[in-house]
């Protein structure tokens, strides 16, 4: 599903590097809250290339169709109950103009 990256022949462009490890350091900013400059150099990839990475698979939709995998997969193995749903909200206090 990651799209792919691949060096230009006339070099320059995306360098090649583990694409599951690049994937583990953004799910892991992403859970943890961790700032993308103080990923710890044990996933094996930069902070830049994380980031980079992330904006670029988020353009091209990639949680959204990996969220639908997810969900296709459990559906399919009956794992999902259908029957509820939980929604999550932020409470946000309104601007009020008259003031």
């Amino acid at each position: 599903m990651l799209p792919s990256f691949a060096a230009r022949p006339q070099g320059g462009g995306t360098a090649p590097c583990d694409e599951r490890a690049v994937f583990t350091a953004v799910v892991y900013a992403l859970t943890s809250g961790c700032a993308w400059r103080h990923l710890p150099p044990t996933f094996g990839t930069s902070p830049a290339t994380a980031h980079r990475r992330f904006t670029v698979w988020t353009e091209a939709g990639l949680w959204r169709r990996l969220h639908r995998a997810v969900l296709d997969e459990l559906g399919a193995r009956g794992e999902v109950d259908w029957t509820s749903a939980i929604v999550d909200a932020a409470s946000v206090r309104a601007n009020r103009e008259d003031r």
